[in-house]
């Protein structure tokens, strides 16, 4: 899992340890002769979370990279991303929906200036190499603007249905919209 390394730019650290991989326990209360049941779960937090795509012309000095490919820091999605540790911790009390592309999003409203915005986190969900361990990767988070039309919503799913089904090999069929 990758921790990422503070972004240097014009004598400013901008530090990324709010990003670096952590172990988060979700225990889901039992409920109707089902007994609590605790799902470990490792989480990871993805490049898209903090940079947007490389333009061309754009800064050399904002280009950050990992072992796949090069973006640009992204001031803005940089600071939104520094409320992803509390949205992860609070996925089990958020509505869940199916993508078009296999992975899953919940939604943060944040409120800027007097309007809101719909902060979309992406995110998938696999078992783990560690026996009962699921993994929990954060792969973008950005606003819904005009170079990113809102996704389409289908019925929402509960965060301890993705975390049991992921854990026990079944698959979480999208609701027909």
């Amino acid at each position: 899992m990758t921790r990422w390394r503070p972004f240097n730019h014009n004598n400013t650290v901008y530090s990324l340890d709010h990003l670096h991989p952590k172990a988060v326990t979700f225990t889901q209360p039992a409920k109707e002769g089902v007994p609590e049941r605790a799902y470990a779960v490792d989480v990871e937090f993805g490049l898209h979370c903090f940079t947007c795509e490389r333009k061309d012309g754009g800064d050399p000095a904002l280009i950050y990279s990992d072992s796949r490919e090069q973006r640009m820091f992204d001031f803005y999605r940089y600071g939104l991303s520094k409320q992803l540790p509390n949205i992860v911790d609070t996925l089990h009390t958020r509505k869940c929906y199916h993508t078009n592309h296999g992975n899953f999003f919940t939604i943060e409203i944040i409120k800027e200036e007097g309007k809101a915005d719909q902060y979309e986190v992406y995110f998938t969900l696999s078992r783990s190499s560690k026996q009962g361990v699921l993994t929990l990767s954060l792969q973008s988070a950005y606003v819904r603007d005009r170079n990113h039309p809102t996704g389409r919503r289908k019925k929402s799913v509960g965060f301890f249905v993705l975390l049991f089904n992921t854990l026990n090999n079944r698959e979480t069929h999208p609701a027909p919209v």
